[in-house]
């Protein structure tokens, strides 16, 4: 019988285990940021429902030495952005509020990282 309760309860705290960092730890929106393409254009890239604590460098200015970097954010997802101007969210930083937060051109990042 004791068995029986312990292989319950072990169950139980496995499925819970998986069950809560997944719907906790990412955030719900859409991140935005302008760079320029490969043409010379502008073109508008999207991270949608983050992981949190997570550092993206945004894969089209990743190279410092390839280009210019990204500018003009829009954090539209619920959580804080922090965005950095270098890749692996190194160098300066500046912080953007949940739903609201953006900056302007002269707002240069490499990547971001999200409150949760």
């Amino acid at each position: 019988m004791r068995l029986r309760n312990a292989a319950v309860a072990a169950f139980g705290a496995f499925t819970l285990l998986l069950t809560v960092p997944t719907s906790a730890s990412a955030a719900t929106g859409e991140f935005r940021y302008t760079y320029i393409g490969l043409d010379g254009s502008p073109q508008v890239g999207v991270i949608e429902n983050p992981v949190g604590r997570e550092c993206f460098t945004l894969p089209e200015v990743q190279d410092p030495g390839a280009g210019a970097p990204a500018h003009s954010p829009r954090n539209r997802t619920d959580a804080t952005a922090t965005v950095f101007t270098g890749p692996d969210c190194e160098g300066d930083y500046f912080t953007l509020r949940p739903f609201t937060g953006r900056g302007s051109e002269r707002l240069e990042l490499r990547s971001v990282v999200f409150s949760h």
